[in-house]
């Protein structure tokens, strides 16, 4: 009767009989429930409980840490899939490149866009005439093979700088903060060109590609990283940008390279605490609100004034 008395059963499943009790909780559990501890066994209610308080990793930066560069992989392949589509439809590089203006005057004649060989059969539409997508959806084309050699290194260049940036970026900021300073870099690029040379066709992910070294090197001093190697790869970076003077659109890289740097600045020296977060978002919707301020004033610039620069 005693014997009897004492059977006990697991917490989990009242049919099996046990007799281990969790080290947490102290209630019974059986084989199928036990999890190995430091000491003893643990329910999986307690292991639950016990993962959800320990302290995730973080970045210098405050974000998540994550092995695999998702986003880099995924700005990739966008990329990739994006200039696939540009030869098979033709127009979707038309309608999504950046095209600073296109004011038409009363004779028909376009004030601020020339139709020049590398964007012939362009039409004129552009960020003055309202299409302020272009401002970011520019950075996702780059140039048709129809445009020679150059037009396919164009993609092959920078989605091989962004292979190699994006991979030693992105686990230094984590996932979320490694988009935004993406994005934020090619808009950055953008506005650029639209200030100082309104008149040009723009495509391509230099600028936000620019923006992630200028990551790199903020983030690199940060941590303290080894600065030779460092300021080498910077060096190579500014060639680039003093190439570009002749080959490419230098005001798109010169925009990135000093977005990215300050959006970066800011998620690298943002006071730890709680409300880090709350202090690098409020820096990038500032950042943002300045390049939309300077957007809206160019463009009505452009429209007041209508004619070339």
């Amino acid at each position: 009767m005693d014997s009897e008395s004492t059977v006990t059963t697991c917490y989990r499943h009242p049919k099996v009989e046990c007799r281990v009790r969790c080290v947490r909780c102290d209630r019974y559990i059986c084989p199928d429930c036990m999890r190995e501890a430091a000491v003893g066994h643990q329910c999986p209610g307690c292991v639950k409980e016990g993962v959800r308080s320990v302290r995730q990793a973080r970045t210098v930066v405050g974000g998540r840490v994550s092995a695999v560069p998702v986003v880099t992989y995924v700005l990739i392949a966008v990329c990739v899939v994006v200039y696939l589509a540009e030869l098979a439809l033709p127009e979707v590089v038309d309608r999504f490149a950046m095209l600073g203006a296109g004011l038409v005057g009363p004779d028909g004649g376009h004030y601020l866009w020339v139709e020049g060989p590398l964007f012939e059969g362009f039409r004129p539409e552009g960020v003055v005439d309202g299409e302020w997508y272009r401002l970011l959806t520019g950075a996702f084309l780059h140039l048709p093979p129809a445009e020679g050699t150059f037009g396919i290194l164009h993609i092959v260049m920078n989605m091989a700088a962004l292979w190699n940036l994006g991979r030693v970026v992105e686990p230094m900021l984590g996932r979320v903060h490694c988009l935004v300073l993406y994005l934020l870099s090619a808009l950055g690029g953008s506005v650029l060109v639209l200030l100082l040379a309104p008149q040009d066709s723009v495509v391509g992910a230099s600028g936000a590609v620019f923006g992630l070294g200028a990551g790199y090197y903020v983030l690199a001093r940060r941590i303290g990283a080894d600065m030779g190697v460092v300021n080498r790869f910077m060096g190579g970076l500014l060639l680039w940008l003093v190439i570009s003077a002749v080959a490419t659109s230098w005001e798109g890289h010169l925009g990135g390279l000093l977005t990215g740097g300050a959006v970066a600045v800011a998620f690298a020296y943002a006071p730890r605490g709680r409300h880090r977060m709350v202090l690098q978002a409020g820096a990038c919707l500032v950042l943002l609100g300045l390049l939309v301020v300077l957007t809206v004033v160019e463009v009505a610039e452009l429209k007041g004034g209508g004619v070339s620069r």
